[in-house]
């Protein structure tokens, strides 16, 4: 065991019954020491400020706001206090954003150098103060805190480019972000989908590219026009917000690619390639890049102005990420420039513009960063690279002097799924799971020792084309955003998924007091069975990610601490309701499940667990109907979509039922297009199919899709089906002229 967890377990150890349950903290310090005593706090307690020291009081002021909202507990803040209280001390030196707390029975002090490490040391302070979710006067066990941050790039990325979120909204992550000491939020403002600046300069970048039509399949009635747009008030509140949290807001101004926000605004900035009707509403690579002229660097270059007027952030991201060089390569004018500029190729040009916009930045006083594309063609002199496509770019960056931010896809990025079952959102199909950020190494043994000084640190991306919602955003983000905070702050070799679970379960009901509803998904129980025809019985096994105890009941009543633990699969004959949950002590954690395990429960599977024949582009994409309220989505391979359903219990079934839905095909994936392959419909309306077997084996029913014409959101088909054997694999897929609307499978029944 790790030294630091021999002293954090030594802690509770030490801590007196009342206290047994003291957390210890996330992210885990460097160490922390336990003493002797208690410290109790209540209502009387005051926090006590040196006069005129505006980080501190920034520190106390969030302590005190903090601690009332998660306890319910009034702290005062004085200059001075008799007996027993919280302090703020100015330390003579330390590391940036360090920190030492100590807590005993005549108080807690708090001592840093810097604001940083005071606001970091009440953040771990208020974690003392809410080791559960009780209300009201706590005792503190008596420990010493040392902390320090591995990396000083701790980020966040959040796209409100593609679907926008609310100022209260991005105050409310700000306040997330600073109780996990996550200090670096990367705001992606602008792509081909929406321009959320206001630029005073520029009016019609909003007035025209923050609003759109989103895609519905051809038939399906229109939906609501969906945007908006930050500000430069709205703008000025949050940074001043986020540096009161101890957090640097990097914007993300994107070029030379994702281009076509600026480019429907003011069409001359392009290279004259005409953008069609509703494009801005499909996800994907557009081909649409700015054009080289001086009046469009002009325009670039205006923008940046207004840009870094209102964030005073050292660095400026650029993009420069998916630039799909077709247009460039078509354009006359952008030949005779490469020609008088005696460049050789498309990636030498964007290397070009790219250096050209860093020198403009350099010559303001900022940094260029930008995603690991610019390495191409001759990376600008004093560019930062954000490696994004794996860790490739940070290598070549890193060993070539230059620093980086490790934020690779998939490992890093949260737009893929945390799990698979009913609850989770549209996303994309692929897991990341919280076990997998948290193993994240952001120092990879492919950087040299020597240039490992270059790596500025590690950054979780939340990209929204599938997140439409405030409230998918905070369960894609959170928790698998506690263990980059964990990756990023503590010692390298320290790392304990299941120490790390046991500190998260309460970092979450605290950031629960702060407006946070974060996903179950670790928590959630999952069930997988396995039933043959002709049997009364069935085999259940039970997990959650997170690795959690489970404890469950088979006769209806609610699951408690005194239930049977699930230690092997379960035997239950049907019909059995089973309850379980996975368990933190003697609680049940959200994701708890209550099934009837019957005939019908057996034979049935949801589309999320049926397998995809393929796995080129997985996606959870949602249905475009109804307008408002709940909305199905289904998992699918949109470059083949086909699912097989393994040892399906076929025997004994006389129908088969397909639940399916339809949504439009908005995604600009270039050539891949003509890779899309359908078999021809024997109906107008094309059909759903069933094989045996395999993908190529005996059809053995088809449903045809006339019956969903006309019906934007879900429609059952049935079909009957010939005697078959106990169990078989079955592929299923559709018929169809062309990919518009894209037909969704939701779930599969096979009726006895």
């Amino acid at each position: 065991m790790h030294p630091r967890r021999l002293i954090a377990y030594a802690l509770i150890a030490a801590a007196p019954v009342a206290a047994s349950a003291e957390p210890l903290l996330l992210p885990a310090p460097l160490s922390a020491e336990a003493g002797k005593g208690a410290f109790a706090v209540g209502a009387a307690t005051v926090i006590v400020v040196p006069p005129g020291d505006r980080g501190a009081r920034n520190a106390a002021d969030r302590l005190a706001t903090w601690t009332l909202a998660a306890r319910g507990l009034k702290l005062a803040i004085a200059s001075d206090a008799k007996g027993p209280a919280i302090r703020f001390r100015r330390a003579s030196a330390g590391a940036a954003e360090s920190y030492a707390l100590d807590i005993g029975a005549g108080g807690a002090t708090i001592a840093a150098h810097d604001d940083a490490g005071l606001l970091y040391g009440a953040v771990s302070l208020w974690q003392y103060l809410t080791p559960d979710r009780g209300r009201g006067a706590v005792s503190i066990p008596a420990v010493a805190v040392k902390d320090a941050p591995r990396f000083r790039w701790r980020g966040l990325m959040l796209d409100s480019a593609r679907n926008f979120q609310s100022p209260d909204y991005i105050r409310h992550l700000l306040d997330w972000m600073a109780v996990n000491k996550l200090n670096t939020f990367h705001w992606h403002l602008v792509d081909d989908q929406g321009w959320r600046l206001e630029i005073r300069k520029y009016p019609r970048l909003t007035a025209v590219s923050a609003w759109r039509a989103p895609a519905v399949a051809p038939g399906a009635p229109p939906l609501p026009r969906t945007g908006g747009f930050y500000t430069q008030a709205e703008v000025r509140e949050i940074v001043a917000y986020a540096a009161a949290r101890g957090i640097t807001i990097v914007p993300e101004i994107e070029m030379p690619g994702h281009a076509l926000a600026a480019l429907r605004a003011y069409p001359g900035l392009g290279t004259g390639a005409a953008i069609p009707p509703g494009v801005e509403s499909d996800w994907g690579v557009f081909p649409w890049l700015y054009n080289t002229d001086d009046a469009t660097f002009g325009f670039l270059e205006d923008v940046l102005r207004e840009v870094m007027d209102l964030f005073p952030s050292r660095y400026i991201h650029v993009g420069g990420d998916e630039a799909v060089k077709d247009q460039w390569k078509a354009s006359p004018a952008i030949q005779a420039k490469m020609k008088a500029l005696g460049i050789a190729d498309e990636d030498a040009l964007q290397s070009w513009f790219v250096q050209r916009m860093q020198r403009f930045l350099a010559a303001n006083g900022r940094r260029l960063i930008g995603w690991d594309e610019i390495l191409q063609g001759g990376i600008a002199p004093a560019a930062t690279v954000m490696s994004w496509r794996g860790i490739d770019g940070a290598v070549a960056a890193a060993k070539a002097g230059h620093d980086t931010v490790l934020s690779p896809s998939p490992a890093l990025y949260l737009n893929h799924r945390e799990g698979y079952g009913p609850l989770e959102p549209p996303a994309r199909g692929d897991k990341i799971d919280l076990r997998s950020v948290y193993a994240f190494d952001p120092a990879p043994a492919a950087i040299p020792v020597a240039a490992r000084g270059h790596i500025l640190g590690v950054q979780a991306n939340l990209w929204t084309e599938h997140a439409r919602t405030e409230a998918r955003a905070s369960w894609m983000l959170f928790p698998r955003a506690n263990a980059l905070a964990e990756v990023a702050w503590s010692p390298a070799g320290s790392h304990d998924f299941a120490g790390f679970v046991a500190r998260l379960v309460p970092q979450l009901d605290r950031m629960r007091a702060l407006g946070l509803e974060p996903s179950a998904s670790s928590f959630t129980v999952t069930p997988t069975t396995d039933f043959t025809p002709g049997e009364t019985q069935a085999r259940v096994a039970l997990a959650n990610a997170a690795g959690l105890p489970i404890r469950y009941t088979v006769d209806g009543s609610a699951v408690t601490a005194a239930s049977p633990r699930y230690a092997a699969p379960l035997a239950l004959g049907l019909p059995t309701r089973l309850r379980a949950a996975a368990m933190a002590g003697d609680r049940a954690l959200p994701g708890a499940i209550d099934r009837v395990i019957d005939g019908g429960y057996v034979r049935r599977r949801s589309d999320e667990q049926l397998a995809t024949c393929t796995d080129k582009v997985k996606l959870a994409v949602e249905d475009d109907a109804p307008a408002s309220g709940a909305r199905a989505s289904f998992l699918t391979d949109i470059l083949s979509p086909c699912w097989l359903y393994p040892d399906a219990p076929t025997g004994g079934a006389q129908q088969i039922a397909l639940t399916v839905g339809q949504f439009p095909f908005n995604f600009q994936i270039g050539a891949d297009l003509a890779g899309i392959r359908f078999r021809a419909p024997d109906t107008p309306d094309g059909e759903f199919e069933v094989r045996a077997g395999s993908c190529d084996g005996e059809r053995i029913a088809v449903l045809p899709l006339a019956p969903a014409r006309g019906n934007p959101a879900l429609t059952r088909l049935v079909a009957p089906l010939a005697a078959r054997a106990a169990k078989e694999t079955l592929c299923i897929t559709y018929t169809a002229r062309g990919v518009n609307p894209m037909w969704g499978l939701k779930a599969v029944e096979l009726l006895p």
